[in-house]
């Protein structure tokens, strides 16, 4: 029994030992991070506009929305450079001191486009019967790729050379990548500051002055190299 047992406890560090074995020892390891950037021109213009009313019967305030918004949608449509998305729609009760006092309902639409002239004019028409919730400048998708993969470039190109540079200060005759990590910013919207955002409806309200402006955006390498004997 006692072979036995001084048996098994020394399997674990038998199977441990050729496990140990099986791992490369690795040397002269070394992090590097580079970083490549670039101003980009904001070139989509992003506006959230809403319809809301209240009073006590839902089912009449639901009907006003549902023409307010559906009479808004099809005037946006007419624009063929403007891109229209319905947002969430919403009946909440109003409660005055712990009782049902009315109904506020409400839905959203989401309007884009690469025309913020055009655009604009749409949302000074549309004012007349919605309110601006929100106003932004963005970067296309489409934009904000070309501008990343030229980035990776200068980024890599980059590394490669900080790299060349550490192995030879280091007396080595080179090294091997051994992890990398690409970070790149992914979508984003930059607000804008409009005079007025969720401006009420008014009939002369004049389409908002915007400047589309820029954003940097950067590219992140962060990897590990080994260098060669």
């Amino acid at each position: 029994m006692v072979i036995r047992k001084s048996i098994f406890f020394a399997l674990p560090f038998l199977f441990s030992g050729i496990l140990l074995a099986d791992q490369p020892l690795t040397y002269d390891r070394i992090n590097l991070s580079v970083s490549a950037g670039t101003e980009v021109e904001n070139d989509m213009l992003v506006c959230v506009m809403y319809a809301q009313a209240e009073g006590n019967d839902a089912s009449q305030l639901s009907q006003e929305i549902n023409r307010s918004i559906g009479s808004a949608v099809d005037r946006a449509k007419r624009n063929p450079v403007v891109q229209l998305q319905t947002l969430d729609y919403s009946t909440t009760p109003i409660y005055r001191k712990q009782t049902l006092s009315g109904w506020r309902v409400r839905q959203s639409i989401r309007l884009e486009s690469r025309d913020g002239a055009a655009l604009s004019g749409l949302i000074g028409e549309l004012q007349s019967s919605l309110a601006v919730g929100s106003i932004s400048y963005t970067i296309s998708p489409e934009r904000l790729k070309a501008s990343e993969d030229e980035l990776i470039g200068k980024a890599i190109a980059a590394f490669t050379a900080r790299a060349r540079m550490v192995a030879a200060e280091m007396g080595r005759k080179g090294y091997r990548l051994v992890h990398m990590d690409v970070n790149t910013p992914g979508h984003f919207q930059q607000p804008v500051q409009v005079r007025g955002v969720a401006m009420a409806m008014r009939e002369d309200a004049a389409p908002p002055a915007l400047e589309a402006g820029s954003r940097r955006i950067e590219v992140n390498i962060s990897a590990t190299i080994e260098l060669n004997p």
